[in-house]
């Protein structure tokens, strides 16, 4: 039986982190909350009301739960701007290829991302008939690193959660995996992602042989 494999969204399919954060400053910006890159990497694999929550912290003001709310509503409809003009040629590069062969060689696919738009983006990617799931922050109550969405999704694909193999670039995602009883690969820096299973670069570095031989290795 082959393992079925459970993808994060931003940083391993497509990079939609750089529009995370020019929305997320813009918010920042008018309420005086300080903000900048390396700020935003704290918000790496969060949901969108716990990251609000974090700048809000920032700023001297206080806010309601209805005014997080419309901040919350701001922010995403100004993502979804920046986002709209996205291409299927914006996909990383190897991704399709990837998808297209664990397809061909009988693997279910998942996509567990904390991303509300996360069915929006991958229909502008043309890749929705590629994903046999998808779980998005609505579909669960608690977030990375807490294992339940990717525990939602092996229970979706009707895979036991230790014949999955999760990919993630985020620290809170791959203890999501780790939580969850899968082995795991990380995208992106070893020094962040050391306790991934497998770390590479980029995610056109992963082969389906490479998933296949992780999924081995750790029965």
């Amino acid at each position: 039986m082959q393992p079925s494999v459970i993808f994060d969204l931003d940083g391993v399919i497509i990079d939609t982190a750089h529009y995370h954060y020019l929305a997320w400053k813009a918010l920042a910006d008018s309420i005086d909350a300080p903000f900048d890159l390396e700020a935003n990497e704290a918000l790496k694999g969060i949901d969108r009301m716990a990251s609000l929550r974090w700048i809000v912290a920032r700023s001297d003001r206080r806010f309601s739960e209805d005014e997080l709310a419309v901040l919350a509503e701001r922010k995403n409809h100004h993502y979804q701007t920046l986002i709209a003009d996205m291409q299927p040629e914006d996909i990383f590069p190897g991704v399709r290829d990837l998808l297209l062969e664990l397809r061909r060689q009988g693997c279910r696919v998942g996509l567990a991302s904390v991303s509300k738009n996360a069915a929006f983006v991958l229909d502008k990617l043309q890749i929705t008939h590629l994903i046999d799931y998808v779980a998005d922050a609505a579909s669960i109550a608690r977030t990375k690193p807490d294992p339940e969405i990717f525990l939602t999704v092996a229970k979706a694909l009707g895979t036991p959660p230790e014949h999955c193999v999760g990919i993630e670039d985020a620290a809170a995602g791959v203890e999501a995996i780790l939580a969850a009883n899968m082995p795991a690969i990380g995208v992106g820096s070893i020094d962040i992602l050391s306790r991934a299973n497998l770390v590479v670069a980029s995610t056109q570095d992963i082969t389906p042989r490479m998933i296949f031989a992780l999924a081995e290795s750790v029965k």
